[in-house]
This record gives structure tokens, C-alpha cells and sequence, in this order.
């Protein structure tokens, strides 16, 4: 039987647009209250108003989560708030168009790491002293296929980053088990969000009808998110059912 999650509070990290926006939309209308995350106001505003239209709650917190000493008072202020943190979504990420070995800088490897990575350990390790105390909490990394599977397209930075967050997702549920703390690793294959604007080849409209839309992964949240807690799903891959890595396999001369 799905848990409910009403009244219950999720943190949602890159909320501002793509999956993280589809998430709070669809934990909202399911009752949870959410509480925003990201480094544009007007970005997470239009959240807020899709959340408040569908009839949820939603509070902001603008945040760069490459700044530890913020997430720590953002996570103290939603505690005052609330009572509570039930639910972490890591879901903050970037990527750049200067993306293979023979282009990327230091500067530009950097940007990738201190978002997708670090950004996802600070929200983690800041989390994690709230759950231990509640002996219940569920932590939701957004990951990637490339963190899965080894993969040209993305390039070497998100591909480290991706497959870090992997090995802390899964050291989290060793370690942290004991307090009833679980971990998930999603990892959406190509999904048509924002993010994609910074790729250096340009796709047809034809294309990205084919690709995963945010909201089916909004969609994988809330189910791993109303399964009771005694239940861990460490990880979920989910793609598009129209590949372009295995069409590419399946096509002579790509």
C-alpha cells in the first residue's frame, strides 16, 4: 500500500525548471509540502506557482548549492518551519557545452563538480544529522544513465560527477541504514529539460519528442517516495523507450 505524503516535507534542490520544477509539482498535488531550491528567484517563483495552482504548498530558498555554509542555514530554517525534513530530492545539476578532453578546462571541469557532485554532498551531509535524529529520512539523488553506463555524449566532468554521486548514494544506504535512512539513485537516460540548451549539437524537434519528459521522472519520484520505509530502492534507471544510444548500435556506419 502507497504511503501517503501529505503534510510531509521534501526538499527539492534545481527546482527552478526540468525535472526538479516536475517534482515539486507532482509531490505537491500529492499533498507534500515542498520547499524550493535554486539560484534564480524567478525561477523558483514560477514553481511556487505551479505548485500554489495545483492546489500544494511551496516556501523558497534561493541557494548555490557549491556553498556549504548556506545549505547548512537553509536546512536549519526549514527545520525551524516545518519540524521536519522527510525527504532530500539532490537534484541540482549542470553541465557545459565545452564538454570533451579536448576543449574542457580546469575552470570549466570545476563548474561541473562543485554543482553535480559537491553540491550534492554538502545537501546530503547537511540532511543527514535531521534524519538520524527523526530515525527516518529518504534521500533522492538525481543521477544520470551516464552515471550508470559509460557514455561519450555528456563528456568526462558530468560523467565523474554522475558516477560519484552513484558511489555516495549507495555509501549512504551502507552507513546510514541503521538510522532508517534509505537512498535513491535515479538515472534518467535523455531527458528534454533546459539543461540540454548547453549541448554542442543542436537537435530536431523530431528528436526530443522522443526523449523522457521531466515529468515522467517527477513521476519516478513519487512512487519511490510514497513506498513505505522499510523499503529501499538504491537504484532506478529509466530511459526514453526510443533510445539513441541503442539506435545508434543498431545503425551501420553511426
Amino acid at each position: 500500500m502507497p504511503e501517503s505524503l501529505k503534510d510531509k516535507v521534501f526538499w527539492i534542490t534545481g527546482a527552478g525548471t526540468g525535472i526538479g520544477q516536475a517534482a515539486a509539482v507532482a509531490l505537491a498535488q500529492n499533498g507534500a509540502n515542498v520547499v524550493l531550491s535554486g539560484r534564480r528567484i524567478d525561477a523558483l517563483q514560477k514553481t511556487a506557482d505551479l505548485v500554489t495552482s495545483s492546489g500544494g504548498c511551496a516556501s523558497l530558498e534561493v541557494l548555490d548549492v557549491s556553498d556549504s555554509l548556506s545549505i547548512h542555514a537553509v536546512v536549519d530554517r526549514i527545520v525551524e518551519r516545518h519540524g521536519r525534513l522527510d525527504t532530500l530530492v539532490n537534484n541540482a545539476g549542470t553541465n557545459i557545452t565545452e564538454r570533451h578532453w579536448s576543449k574542457v578546462t580546469p575552470e570549466k571541469w570545476n563548474e561541473v563538480i562543485d554543482i553535480d557532485l559537491n553540491g550534492a554532498f554538502y545537501c546530503a551531509s547537511a540532511v543527514l544529522p535531521v534524519m538520524r535524529k527523526q530515525k527516518d529520512g529518504l534521500i533522492i539523488n538525481v543521477s544520470s544513465w551516464a552515471g550508470r553506463f559509460y557514455t561519450h555524449l555528456t563528456g568526462p566532468a558530468y560523467s565523474a560527477a554522475k558516477h560519484g554521486m552513484m558511489a555516495m548514494n549507495a555509501s549512504i544506504n551502507m552507513e546510514e541504514c541503521i538510522n532508517g535512512i534509505r537512498a535513491c539513485a535515479i538515472c534518467p537516460g535523455e531527458v528534454w529539460t533546459p539543461i540540454m540548451d548547453r549541448r554542442p549539437d543542436q537537435l530536431g524537434d523530431d528528436v526530443k519528442a522522443k526523449m523522457l519528459k521531466p515529468e515522467d521522472v517527477g513521476e519516478a519520484i513519487v512512487f519511490v517516495a510514497r513506498l513505505p520505509k522499510t523499503v529501499c530502492i538504491n537504484e532506478m534507471i529509466i530511459s526514453p523507450t526510443w533510445n539513441r544510444g541503442y539506435i545508434a548500435d543498431l545503425t551501420p556506419g553511426t
